[in-house]
């Protein structure tokens, strides 16, 4: 179902566009008001921000509500980042084909962090995994042997490329967006970064230029089911 623009004086089609621009590519508010301008479209940067804050993670929502069932391994790791100048650290878990499960911004990498990431995760995911694979924290050993001792656990340093793989695209938008400005707000912005964009990124470099756009038309099209909008992104 489409989230209510009830209140809203642009079309649609223009509010899914400028949410999805934002996600897909490292741009700021200031860039993507200046693209929809050449667009012939006047919109401030601040009415992109709202619409961002208030949609995206409805569009978020709506995605992983129809989202294949996810793989049964579970790579996990750990990278810290700035947020209002405080060092955080984004916990992320993703499955064995890349797809990211979820993220949690905390404080610490303790092993009390390790196991509200897991309850957490397991409580999304309403299952557990056949094998966790973990770098070699010790915060992880002692929540696998808490939360999950009967699945298989892998340690290694090299295990969990794919998860550490993954927090390239978070880098990127750090970088374009000068820092993260609140825990709170970080927290928000990727957890619906890391589903809007990640559905827009098939595996390109195994397809075929024409498998990759029929593949991305049915992705473009299921995206409007979820906004409302009647036109593909592209098109607006």
């Amino acid at each position: 179902m489409a989230p209510s623009y009830k209140g809203y004086r642009f079309p649609t089609e223009v509010v899914a566009h400028c949410v999805w621009l934002y996600h897909r590519f490292p741009l700021s508010f200031r860039e993507v008001e200046e693209l929809m301008l050449a667009r012939g479209v006047t919109v401030s940067y601040e009415s992109i921000r709202q619409w961002c804050a208030k949609f995206g993670p409805e569009y978020a929502r709506e995605l992983r509500r129809r989202r294949p069932q996810t793989g049964d391994k579970w790579p996990l790791d750990e990278a810290f980042l700035k947020a209002n100048g405080e060092r955080r650290y984004l916990w992320r878990a993703v499955d064995q084909d890349g797809d990211v499960l979820d993220i949690m911004v905390q404080a610490k990498r303790d092993a009390k962090a390790a196991k509200r990431f897991l309850a957490k995760l397991m409580r999304k995911q309403h299952r557990v995994p056949r094998v966790l694979v973990t770098d070699r924290l010790r915060s992880y050993r002692v929540a696998h042997r808490e939360l999950m001792r009967s699945v298989e656990h892998r340690r290694s340093r090299y295990l969990n490329n794919r998860t550490e793989n993954s927090h390239q695209r978070t880098r990127q938008r750090e970088r374009a967006m000068k820092g993260f400005r609140s825990p709170g707000a970080t927290q928000r912005f990727l957890a619906a970064f890391s589903r809007i964009s990640p559905h827009f990124r098939p595996r390109r470099h195994l397809m075929s230029a024409a498998d990759y756009r029929a593949e991305m038309t049915v992705r473009f099209t299921i995206s409007n089911r979820i906004t409302g909008a009647t036109a593909l992104p592209i098109a607006a």
